[in-house]
């Protein structure tokens, strides 16, 4: 299969940089008036893809919400991806794995083996037990085409009290990790596979960015970043950023026409923003 990092770059030049998340949190299916059980599940992810997985670049399903629902949550997981995947979105599972050895090797089965039924073309991984820690998901995704997106700097004020501490040579822990996807990606044309998360909330990322893969910025729309910010947050790497939002267009289903004027809309303001 054609590497990630070149079906992504393609996917956002064709169809806008602009990944959309599925997170159906019980909230947000009360604000859709579903009831927050396997049925809402369903009617909520099923209208989601058919409104978006014809015309944006990814999307991205919050594993958890559907795995609280135990094995048929998980089914209901299962149809989303295939169903994206064949209307032409890139799939990128939000499941943020991060364990040692026979574990992650089966994490990276799960979701990155193309046999699997929850295959999908990337997923989020937590490097925080030691970069190392990821080699069975890297390798498993580079053998599927497959992408990851390991995180970085997130958002969250917790996350700054090992992401911001510095090891020996002054570097901060963010950093450290931010070199070893450069190294991962040292080579790759027109993208690499392996991609950072770093939160678009950010004041200042404060890190050298040029990984030569893609940033998957999330915190786009509710969580009070905009497009405009992704320049001043991502610097000469804003070429390179994925958008990430969630609520900023969910909220406006089950309508699809509102799903997909509210993607158009972040779409053409982060294309203006980055100067695409």
């Amino acid at each position: 299969m054609t590497p990630f990092g070149t079906r992504l770059r393609a996917a956002m030049e064709t169809r806008g940089p602009l990944c959309v998340g599925i997170d159906p949190h019980g909230s947000l299916l009360k604000d859709w008036g579903l009831n927050d059980d396997v049925a809402g599940l369903e009617r909520f992810t099923r209208t989601t893809v058919e409104a978006l997985a014809d015309r944006v670049a990814v999307l991205k399903p919050q594993s958890a919400f559907f795995e609280r629902f135990g094995s048929r949550g998980i089914a209901v997981l299962e149809k989303a991806v295939v169903e994206a995947r064949a209307a032409g979105a890139l799939v990128l599972m939000d499941a943020k794995r991060g364990d040692i050895g026979s574990t992650m090797a089966a994490y990276a089965a799960t979701f990155l083996d193309p046999d699997s039924p929850l295959f999908s073309d990337a997923l989020t991984l937590s490097p925080y037990l030691g970069f190392g820690s990821l080699r069975p998901a890297l390798d498993a995704a580079a053998a599927a085409g497959a992408g990851v997106f390991v995180l970085a700097l997130t958002s969250n004020p917790e996350g700054a009290e090992v992401q911001r501490s510095t090891v020996a040579d002054g570097r901060s822990l963010a950093q450290v990790m931010l070199d070893h996807m450069a190294d991962e990606n040292a080579g790759a044309q027109p993208l690499g596979s392996v991609g950072a998360v770093v939160g678009a909330t950010l004041s200042d990322a404060g890190v050298n960015l040029s990984i030569n893969g893609p940033l998957l910025a999330p915190g786009i729309g509710a969580q009070g970043a905009t497009p405009a910010d992704l320049p001043r947050v991502f610097g000469d790497a804003v070429g390179d950023v994925l958008p990430s939002v969630s609520r900023g267009v969910l909220r406006y289903g089950p309508d699809i026409a509102g799903l997909r004027s509210a993607a158009r809309r972040f779409v053409d303001e982060t294309r203006v923003a980055v100067g695409a």
